[in-house]
């Protein structure tokens, strides 16, 4: 007894220090988390603890862009916006389509995408080839043979089921048929001709040019590009995608032809080779991470690297299919749990699946940014709650590095080029470039290499750009129009800081940056 009493007395003398340890290590990793990792040198570190370590700096930096920037109510107001511009933008789409005579294959494919079932229009394509009777009983066969027998009981269950999933598909269709009315009905409106008619297409039109607009504003934000396209680019860019559309739903519908296939040619080649069907079932995959590695790559106006928006496309597609998925047996779910409440239902399922695939798409943005600019956050925490003394060095700085190029007739440096010359990490970078174009110190002209990349020049003549006309300008930079007595009680306070100014710009020679 006194023995296990001494070593009971050990174990509670023993458990403070566990818990200190535990303690110890868990400020440690926060630290590591919040200030060592981005202090860290890549040149000094293994390959694989760059990996590792660009691999959390990407998560954490997505994961607060994702709060700072409040990505939820921007996925929210462009679920506002599609649905103010989806009769208009199909209606477009499906008069292109019209053109080159796939309207069908157009409704089955958004079918298609929106059910998950396969309409009458795949059928009777991929029915047109046929093998003679010996080669379908053979088939047949090895069907039945690969089934397996079913129960009684097993078929009265999957009847229910067929039923429930035909209620479920019935009132998607239903919502589906009215859309395609109201598109049809658009269409032939915009046939009749007349001033209406006209208006009408101009609106139209100026509702998907919106629509475009918006998604590029937020994918410009997530990138803090200040500038979008101009207006000329806009309608040839937007253009292209609008045109580029109803090709894709070819594409797709003739994937889903192939992977599930209804001809007896294709039957037997699937089951000669079994590893064929297998492998056509990650194509829906395949096909949504090409998409959102497009829109990664050219909605935004700045130059995306492929590597990070394939990165941020692999991830966006993967999670868009499964969240598919996942819409398409939670309508199913609600049928069955109630026949009503499913009808109703619809539509705010409808709205939630184009808030969260927006919000899929921004994330997968702040990826792509991430991944592109994980190496220019050091310093990250610091940039946040720099000094009034530093930042004005780094101002003074990164506006001499400017003027000196344009001194020695050199191209323009671009921000990146700026950030990795000055060592100032790229969003203090990119807030500084802003504030100097605002107060007219430079100003931003298409690079030499990359029309879609920014580069910076002076936009007054050099010889007038010295530090006291820099810092003036800094100073008098926003509005001064406040109701506050100058002459009078606040007269001495306004004074001695006026005073104090002047004797700084006096006590130091008025050297031009160029000069620097």
């Amino acid at each position: 007894m006194e023995k296990n009493g001494k070593n009971r007395y050990r174990d509670e003398e023993e458990e403070p220090g566990r818990l200190d340890r535990l303690r110890i290590k868990v400020k440690e990793i926060i630290r590591f988390l919040s200030y060592d990792i981005w202090r860290s040198n890549p040149e000094t570190l293994s390959n694989k603890k760059n990996i590792l370590y660009n691999a959390i700096k990407i998560v954490m930096l997505t994961v607060r862009n994702v709060q700072e920037l409040n990505i939820a109510a921007s996925s929210r107001s462009l679920t506002y916006r599609t649905l103010l511009s989806i009769v208009p933008l199909l209606a477009v789409i499906f008069a292109i389509a019209r053109g080159f005579g796939i309207e069908n294959i157009m409704e089955s494919s958004i079918f298609n995408l929106m059910t998950g079932e396969k309409t009458d229009t795949i059928e009777i394509v991929a029915q047109t080839v046929t093998l003679p009777d010996t080669a379908v009983i053979g088939i047949e066969a090895l069907n039945s043979i690969n089934s397996g027998r079913v129960a009684p009981s097993d078929v009265g269950a999957d009847r229910i089921q067929f039923q429930e999933e035909a209620t479920a598909e019935g009132r998607t269709r239903e919502f589906l048929n009215l859309l395609f009315q109201l598109i049809k009905n658009s269409l032939e409106e915009a046939k009749g001709g007349g001033v209406f008619a006209g208006v009408g297409i101009l609106l139209f039109l100026y509702t998907i040019l919106l629509l475009f607009n918006d998604i590029e504003s937020n994918l410009n934000k997530i990138w803090q590009v200040s500038k979008g396209r101009s207006i000329g680019r806009k309608v040839t860019d937007y253009s292209a995608m609008v045109l580029f559309i109803p090709l894709f739903f070819i594409l797709v519908n003739a994937l889903n032809i192939i992977s599930y296939p209804q001809n007896n040619t294709l039957k037997i080649i699937y089951i000669l080779y079994p590893f064929i069907p297998r492998l056509l079932n990650i194509i829906p995959f395949v096909v949504m991470i090409l998409i959102f590695t497009a829109v990664y790559k050219y909605l935004p106006n700045v130059k995306v690297k492929f590597q990070n928006a394939l990165l941020a496309g692999i991830l966006a597609g993967v999670a868009f299919q499964f969240f598919q998925m996942l819409y398409l047996s939670g309508q199913l779910w609600i049928t069955r749990y109630n026949a009503i409440y499913g009808t109703f239902a619809a539509i705010p399922l409808m709205l939630l699946w184009i808030q969260l695939s927006w919000f899929i798409t921004l994330i997968g943005a702040e990826v792509s940014y991430a991944a592109q600019n994980v190496r220019k956050f050091s310093f990250e925490k610091e940039t946040r709650n720099i000094s009034r003394r530093y930042r004005d060095f780094f101002t003074l700085m990164i506006a001499s590095v400017i003027i000196r190029r344009f001194a020695e007739e050199l191209p323009p440096y671009t921000a990146d080029q700026i950030s990795e010359k000055c060592k100032v990490p790229s969003r203090l970078t990119h807030d500084i470039l802003d504030e100097l174009m605002e107060i007219n110190v430079i100003s931003a002209t298409p690079s030499p290499e990359d029309e879609l990349v920014m580069a910076f020049q002076p936009a007054v003549d050099i010889n007038l750009i010295s530090v006291n006309y820099l810092m003036a300008k800094l100073d008098e930079k926003g509005s001064e129009d406040f109701m506050i007595d100058m002459e009078g009680e606040f007269h001495e306070h306004w004074n001695v800081l006026v005073n104090t100014r002047l004797c700084m710009y006096e006590n130091n020679s008025d050297l031009l940056l160029k000069d620097l």
